[in-house]
């Protein structure tokens, strides 16, 4: 099994309902459990206020180094399974969700993939470079990570963000 884990990716897990950190380890687990993943790294929990509406729960947030077989559209479908399966309804973008996993980077490639008449999946997510819930716990497992699109350095990235942003994100 191992010789086909080839493809290093890196994915973003949020959580803000229900048991935050017991959702997050469930993902973990439920990629684990499949002979498509190995986790290679995980960063510490991170909390963070919900965005744009800071009055809702707030989110806890970890990044994960994987290998898996999956190429990005199954990589994809996979994990959106897994968001249904921890009960996550698709309702308003940005509503409080009990998982929320995003794809941040896929072999160090970009990819535009359309999977249905309207919408795409996006490798390297389109907003990762401006999210301190990412880049934080990004930089905590892979400090010389590189943005695929963008071709600079995380610790670049993370000088970019507003120091009020860096400041509100905490280590739980």
């Amino acid at each position: 099994m191992l010789e086909k884990l080839v493809n290093q990716v890196f994915l973003a897990i949020g959580s803000n309902l229900g048991n935050k950190k017991h959702n997050i380890e469930k993902v973990k687990h439920l990629l684990e459990e499949s002979e498509n993943f190995k986790i290679k790294k995980t960063s510490s929990y991170y909390k963070s206020k919900s965005w744009p509406d800071p009055s809702k729960p707030s989110y806890y947030n970890i990044v994960i180094e994987t290998e898996t077989s999956l190429d990005p559209l199954n990589l994809f479908y996979f994990l959106k399974k897994i968001e249904r399966k921890l009960g996550r309804k698709y309702s308003s973008k940005n509503s409080p969700r009990e998982c929320d996993i995003d794809i941040l980077d896929y072999n160090q490639k970009c990819f535009n993939i359309i999977y249905d008449k309207s919408n795409s999946i996006i490798i390297p997510h389109p907003r990762m470079h401006q999210r301190n819930f990412v880049l934080i716990p990004l930089f905590e497992i892979s400090k010389k990570w590189i943005h695929p699109k963008f071709k600079k350095k995380i610790s670049h990235l993370i000088k970019q963000i507003d120091p009020i942003e860096l400041r509100s994100i905490t280590v739980e």
